[in-house]
């Protein structure tokens, strides 16, 4: 791994913008490195509140949108929400029930299985909806490039709002407004919103032309914390203001459901913060629709029947159980797959499939055998004499356009520059594997296959203060494009005796003059031998963290790398 110091603002920057705002030129030289240069960007991004967040109706179609569905509200129609059977699109799709509801509606919601339809608006929803005899579709996280099925609707006399955050393929569906940031003709200042953060601004206009206050959909914004997190959006921007925002409002959560999955996942009492959602209620709201039908995580996310959310709960607890063993036999499989078929000289990228494999989870695994041998993977799954695949890709290779140049090869596609899903004939998988490494190669250069990490300044332990920890908390929520600080502090000493604790992560102490501070390093139990206790001799690349444990929060240092 490369250690890289990462672009240093010039020294009068740092000097003036510390100046004005009062304080440490290492917390200044940060704040620069991320394009916060005045006193005015600082206040965006530490205080930026609900009424910074942007005009709705700057969106594209959002005025046609927001009257359509105030017509279905006031004509009391019958509406369909049609979700992805992620956290973004359930969360999204949670929102939106509970916020029709609340205006006297007849609404349901239907999310595709994962196993039987795949992604996306299906001609079989279509079919639910239209047994419901529904006047209106809203798509949520989803849309964006199902012409056909949105055409069907249109025919069974069904009106549809697409509300997605996808990339648009070459022509949009016949639907009756589109709204998606990512659109090219859509003028909204903020292109990276989750498949939620969409759906929120669509209850944001509704709220502003009903009069509802200006305050209305606040309530809502736990879900869209909740949903852009586990999306893995840029927290930059709008994202960052609507998911500090809704991180208050989960840390003080008033939802059953919510609560009961807070409760059963161990966070009770706990600060919650991205990380949490990201390892902790992620992945076990994500479980039910890896495991079969997601419709259960919007039940516990709508329910107010305590009773009912506890069951819930526990069924999403133990799928997640279920799922987290399924990964591992997975992750072992495909690692024999490479020992069989990959070698690091040759192959720019890496195409694993296999009959057996589970769809619900190669997408965890891709993202897991990316990592572990960082090239663009795809793992496909066979079922049923087709080929269902998810892509994870690395730094500096954008997939799904990677996926567009092997289109003529798949059944269909779709994405972000990092993730994307396929289906696939069995068949052309042989043909594929050529074609996307050959594209790769071409994308890529050989340093772009080293694994590095970016720190923000070289420290000394002296230099983290209790003034440097505060101002370090406010860059919260972390997530990427504004990832926690990393510091790089050398000739270190180790103290005491070093250990190896739970699944491979290292754990030790380490002292520089006075200082003294407890370290962890997250499955890099393989680098234990580069600890010498009593040597100071050691460096290390990290950030600064609370760790909560039995009540008490402390200080420690997570470990990126060390030598």
């Amino acid at each position: 791994m490369q250690w890289i110091l990462g672009q240093q603002p010039q020294a009068e920057a740092v000097i003036d913008l510390a100046q004005q705002l009062n304080i440490p030129k290492i917390i200044a030289s940060i704040l620069l490195s991320r394009n916060i240069s005045s006193f005015d960007d600082a206040r965006y991004f530490f205080r930026a509140g609900y009424d910074d967040l942007y005009d709705p109706f700057l969106m594209k179609d959002m005025d046609k949108a927001a009257h359509r569905l105030i017509r279905a509200i006031e004509d009391q129609e019958r509406i369909l929400i049609y979700g992805d059977y992620d956290v973004d699109g359930t969360t999204a799709v949670s929102m939106l029930y509970l916020f029709l509801v609340e205006q006297g509606n007849d609404v349901q919601f239907y999310i595709p299985n994962r196993m039987k339809e795949g992604y996306g608006l299906s001609a079989l929803g279509i079919e639910r909806a239209a047994d419901y005899q529904a006047d209106l579709i809203i798509t949520v996280d989803c849309g964006i490039t199902a012409i056909e099925e949105v055409k069907l609707a249109r025919q069974m006399g069904m009106d549809v709002i697409v509300s997605d955050h996808h990339e648009p393929g070459s022509a949009l569906p016949e639907a009756t407004a589109i709204l998606d940031p990512k659109r090219e003709d859509c003028p909204y200042p903020f292109k990276e919103l989750a498949g939620v953060g969409v759906a929120f601004k669509l209850l944001q206009a509704v709220a502003q032309l009903k009069g509802l206050g200006e305050d209305y959909c606040r309530s809502f914004l736990d879900l869209v914390a909740l949903g852009s997190v586990a999306d893995i959006v840029p927290l930059i921007d709008e994202n960052r203001v609507l998911v500090r925002l809704g991180l208050e409002g989960l840390n003080n959560c008033s939802r059953i459901g919510l609560n009961s999955l807070i409760h059963t996942s161990g966070l009770m009492g706990k600060s919650i913060g991205s990380g949490q959602i990201v390892f902790i209620l992620a992945p076990r709201i994500n479980a039910v629709g890896r495991m079969g039908n997601a419709e259960r995580a919007v039940w516990l996310l709508v329910t107010e029947d305590e009773q009912e959310a506890r069951q819930i709960a526990d069924v999403l607890e133990s799928e997640n159980r279920t799922r987290k063993n399924i990964d591992e036999e997975t992750f072992h499989q495909a690692l024999h797959i490479l020992e069989e078929e990959y070698e690091e000289g040759r192959d720019s990228s890496v195409v694993l499939a296999k009959e057996g494999w589970h769809s619900g989870v190669i997408g965890i695994v891709a993202s897991r055998v990316a990592e572990h041998i960082y090239r663009p993977t795809i793992m496909i799954a066979m079922e049923d004499g087709v080929g269902k695949g998810s892509a994870r890709s690395i730094t500096n290779f954008d997939i799904y356009q990677a996926l567009k140049e092997c289109s003529d090869l798949l059944i269909d596609f779709g994405g972000h520059k990092y993730a994307a899903g396929l289906t696939i004939d069995p068949k052309n998988i042989p043909a594929f594997r050529k074609r996307l490494d050959k594209v790769a190669a071409s994308r890529l250069q050989k340093e772009d296959f080293i694994q590095k990490v970016i720190y923000d300044a070289e420290i000394s332990l002296s230099e983290i203060t209790d003034k440097m920890i505060r101002l370090l908390k406010e860059f919260s929520p972390f997530g990427p494009q504004n990832i926690r600080p990393v510091f790089l502090s050398r000739d270190i000493q180790v103290v005491g005796t070093p250990r190896i604790v739970g699944n491979n992560h290292l754990k030790f102490r380490i002292r520089q003059g006075d200082k003294i501070f407890d370290s962890i390093g997250f499955d890099l139990g393989h680098l234990f031998y580069r600890l010498a206790p009593g040597e100071e001799n050691l460096d290390m690349v990290y950030v600064v963290e609370e760790n909560f444990w039995n009540g008490h929060s402390k200080i420690q240092l997570r470990v990126k790398d060390l030598r």
